[in-house]
């Protein structure tokens, strides 16, 4: 079964009704069809959360909040070693720390992750990705 990691990038994009927006459609359809299966770490949750509201305010952050939470998404807490693992990534490579919280969970779930940062593209040949503004 496929299975996908979501990154903000996505998630914004598609409550924005950005460039990218159908693909993430595409795989959220998939996942409510049963025939895939969806992962959000916490951390980029919380991240959807608050550039939401610094984009386009509390009300639309909010109702982004409660739709994704509504999606048949698995929403993945974090340990302390899953931190620990993120923080290694983190030090190794430029990309943001909520960033390498997607990233980490991709390599768990052997997913694809689901964005369209360029901060990725360093990691095409560790994970699948799909970049939503091609």
């Amino acid at each position: 079964m496929t299975k996908y990691v979501f990154d903000s990038y996505a998630l914004l994009a598609f409550f924005g009704n950005e460039k990218g927006a159908s693909q993430v459609a595409k795989a959220l359809t998939q996942i409510s069809m049963g025939e895939a299966e969806g992962f959000l770490s916490v951390i980029n949750l919380g991240e959807v959360y608050y550039m939401s509201v610094r984009k386009r305010g509390e009300a639309k952050a909010r109702f982004a909040l409660q739709h994704v939470q509504q999606f048949p998404i698995e929403i993945v807490t974090v340990t302390a070693e899953e931190a620990l693992e993120a923080a290694a990534i983190k030090a190794h490579y430029k990309i943001s720390y909520a960033d390498a919280f997607a990233l980490a969970l991709s390599i768990k779930h052997k997913a694809t992750l689901i964005t369209g940062d360029p901060e990725f593209k360093v990691f095409k040949n560790k994970i699948k990705i799909q970049f939503i503004n091609k």
